[in-house]
């Protein structure tokens, strides 16, 4: 008897689930290194992430497939890998887990974030906010590095020569590249076809292995995005918990959308694109 298809309702849920572990894991990373410098490194962080996808994976992939990222789902649908019809749902269910998740570490962590803007001599809404609002919404440059840069502290503001350091172009196009290989990656390990990938298993492993591989060389300039729900869900409840215009449309105004949403779908759907019109024949053919 053949199995029957999880219905909506189940896969919505899913979605819903495993974009809350994503976030409440990687999200939970941040916040415990910006608040309490409990992570001695990047690696750590990354490696945070990368776990907290492959968790997710494992626990709904089975059921709505775990795209748990609206770059995945709407690149996935541009190539007919996925229905037009569950594009809205899988995405406000990926909006909505990644917000529940990051109001939970709002009221996790609230206390800290207030100690750390005293620390920090800054006011919640204010310029120089996003030290901590980083913990939910992303900023490019990183806030984090702004210590490389002298006389750069965040009651101040970012200086033109912080800000320049990673231009709006050049975030644009780090975004695309990031959420193209993981795309990527994402469409060859889960073809049957590829002998070359690893047991279907295994596949949240690699997964996950590549985003620590690619928050640890890409965070330190855009906090490394690469889904739209992960910056956005929690962007939200930095607006609504008093960051106010810091969380939107923040210190990069139009970056806000063009780097954490428009460059993560076009490079989801450039890396879907390239393997199954690319990588794929390739495949055929050598078989």
């Amino acid at each position: 008897m053949e199995a029957r298809k999880p219905g909506l309702f189940a896969v919505v849920a899913a979605e819903a689930l495993g974009t809350f572990i994503l976030v409440l894991f990687g999200c939970g990373a941040v916040h415990a290194a910006v608040l309490s410098g409990a992570q001695s490194g990047l690696w750590q962080v990354a490696i945070v992430w990368g776990i907290s996808i492959m968790l997710a994976c494992y626990v709904v992939g089975a059921v709505s497939g775990a795209h748990i990222n609206p770059a995945i789902t709407l690149g996935l649908a541009a190539w007919g890998k996925f229905p037009a019809g569950r594009i809205v749902p899988y995405i406000v269910a990926q909006m909505a887990g990644a917000f529940v998740a990051a109001a939970v570490l709002f009221a996790m962590w609230s206390p800290w974030l207030d100690a750390k803007e005293r620390h920090l001599n800054v006011v919640r809404g204010a310029v120089g906010s996003e030290a901590t609002a980083m913990c939910y919404g992303e900023y490019f440059p990183n806030p984090g590095a702004r210590n490389d840069f002298p006389g750069e502290t965040p009651s101040n503001g970012a200086s033109s020569t912080f800000s320049a350091s990673v231009p709006h172009a050049t975030a644009f196009g780090i975004e695309v590249l990031g959420t193209l290989i993981l795309a990527l990656v994402v469409s060859a390990v889960s073809d049957d076809r590829n002998r070359g990938g690893p047991a279907p298993k295994f596949g949240p492993v690699f997964i996950g292995l590549t985003v620590a591989a690619l928050v640890s060389i890409i965070a330190p300039l855009t906090q490394a995005c690469f889904n739209p729900a992960r910056d956005w869900g929690p962007r939200l409840v930095a607006y609504l918990a008093g960051w106010g215009e810091t969380a939107i449309p923040g210190p990069n105004g139009i970056g806000c959308v063009t780097v954490y949403i428009l460059a993560p779908i076009v490079g989801g759907i450039l890396g879907v694109g390239l393997y199954e019109r690319g990588v794929r024949k390739w495949i055929g053919n050598a078989a």
